[in-house]
C-alpha cells in the first residue's frame, strides 16, 4: 500500500471522527491515490491534482472544483508530515455557484396543492392523509424533503411536547423543531389513519407508502410533480417548475417578511432563523436577503430609518 493510500485512511478516519461525513469524500480521495500511484508519484504535486480534478475530460465546473477542493484540503493535512506535498492554490479551477432563485409560493398556490393531494385515492385514503400532513408539515417548518423522511415516530416525534428531532442532517448537525399545536393536531389525525391502515408495523418510520414502507424521496417528487401539474404550477409535460425545496424557500422568506413589518431587529433575529432551518452558517440565511426583491426593499427602507433618512 502506498504512503499517500495510508495518508487518505488515516485522514479519512481523523476526519471521521471529528464528526464530518466523509463516504463521498472518501472515495474520490481514493480514486486520487491511485491516480497518483498511476503517475508513479510518491506526494502530491499541483500538476497531477488539476490533472485528475479535471477527470473525465467532459466534466462540468463545479465537478472539477469540488475534485480539487477535496484534494486542497487533503493536502494540507498531509503538508503538515510531509514538506515535499504541495497545496494546490486558492482560484485554480475557479467555479462559484449560482443558486436558483427561490420560488415562493402564495397562500392560495398552497391551499390548491393541499386540496389535490386531499383528493388523491388511496387505500383507506392513506395516501391522501400521508401526503396533506407531509406537504402541509414542509410549509409551516422549513424541513428539507430529505429531513422529513428520515423522521422515526418514537425517536424523532415528540407530539407531547410538541417537538421534532432532526438528526444528523445536510450538514452533520441535529436540531429541535417546535410545532405549533394545529401541526400536532394534524399529525395526530395522520397516524390515526395510517395506524389504522397498517395497525402493524414494519418501518419506525413516520410517513409512510400505501405498503407501509418509508416513503423515499424520490417518490415524494415523482407525486409532487403530478400535483404541481394537476394545480396549474406546471404544464402537462412541463419537466421544470416549483419544486418541493421551494417549500422551504417560502417558509424562510415569509418569516423575514413577517419580522419586517412587524418592525423586530431582522439583524438581531437572523441567527435563530438559521438556526432553525438547519443551515451550517448564517450567511446562507442572508442570502434570502438578496434573493427575493421584496425583502431587498424591506432591508433597504429599514436602513434608511436606522440612517435617519425619512424617505
Amino acid at each position: 500500500m502506498s504512503s499517500v493510500r495510508t495518508s487518505v485512511d488515516r485522514y479519512v478516519e481523523l476526519r471521521r471522527n471529528l464528526g464530518f461525513r466523509m463516504e463521498p469524500h472518501e472515495c474520490l480521495l481514493r480514486s486520487f491515490a491511485s491516480y497518483l500511484e498511476q503517475h508513479k508519484a510518491a506526494h502530491i504535486t499541483t500538476v497531477l491534482a488539476m490533472s485528475w480534478a479535471q477527470l473525465p475530460t467532459k466534466a462540468q465546473p463545479a465537478h472539477r472544483a469540488r475534485r480539487l477542493g477535496i484534494v486542497r484540503l487533503f493536502a494540507r493535512y498531509l503538508s503538515a508530515s510531509d514538506s515535499r506535498t504541495e497545496v494546490p492554490a486558492e482560484g485554480l479551477l475557479p467555479f462559484r455557484c449560482k443558486r436558483r432563485a427561490p420560488y415562493i409560493y402564495s397562500d392560495a398556490e398552497i391551499r390548491r396543492l393541499l386540496s389535490a393531494a386531499h383528493r388523491m385515492r388511496s387505500r383507506a385514503g392513506l395516501r391522501a392523509a400521508t401526503y396533506t400532513t407531509l406537504i402541509g408539515l414542509l410549509v409551516v417548518t422549513g424541513l428539507r424533503i430529505s429531513e422529513a423522511v428520515a423522521l422515526d415516530e418514537s425517536a424523532d416525534v415528540d407530539l407531547e411536547r410538541g417537538v421534532l428531532t432532526i438528526r444528523r442532517t445536510k450538514f452533520g448537525k441535529s436540531r429541535l423543531v417546535p410545532l405549533h399545536p394545529s401541526t400536532t393536531r394534524a399529525l395526530r389525525r395522520y397516524l390515526l389513519v395510517r395506524n389504522r391502515v397498517h395497525p402493524t408495523r414494519t418501518t419506525s418510520a413516520l410517513f409512510v407508502g400505501e405498503g407501509g414502507r418509508r416513503l423515499t424521496a424520490w417518490t415524494i417528487r415523482r407525486t409532487f410533480i403530478h400535483l404541481s401539474r394537476q394545480t396549474g404550477l406546471r404544464g402537462p409535460t412541463d419537466r421544470c417548475g416549483p419544486r418541493l425545496h421551494d417549500l422551504r424557500h417560502r417558509f424562510a422568506v415569509t418569516t423575514l417578511l413577517h419580522w419586517y413589518r412587524r418592525g423586530v431587529d431582522v439583524e438581531q433575529r437572523l441567527p435563530r432563523l438559521s438556526t432553525f432551518l438547519g443551515h451550517g452558517h448564517v450567511s446562507d440565511t442572508y442570502w434570502y436577503l438578496s434573493a427575493v426583491p421584496e425583502l431587498m426593499r424591506l432591508a433597504a427602507k429599514r436602513l434608511d430609518l436606522l440612517q435617519g433618512d425619512p424617505s
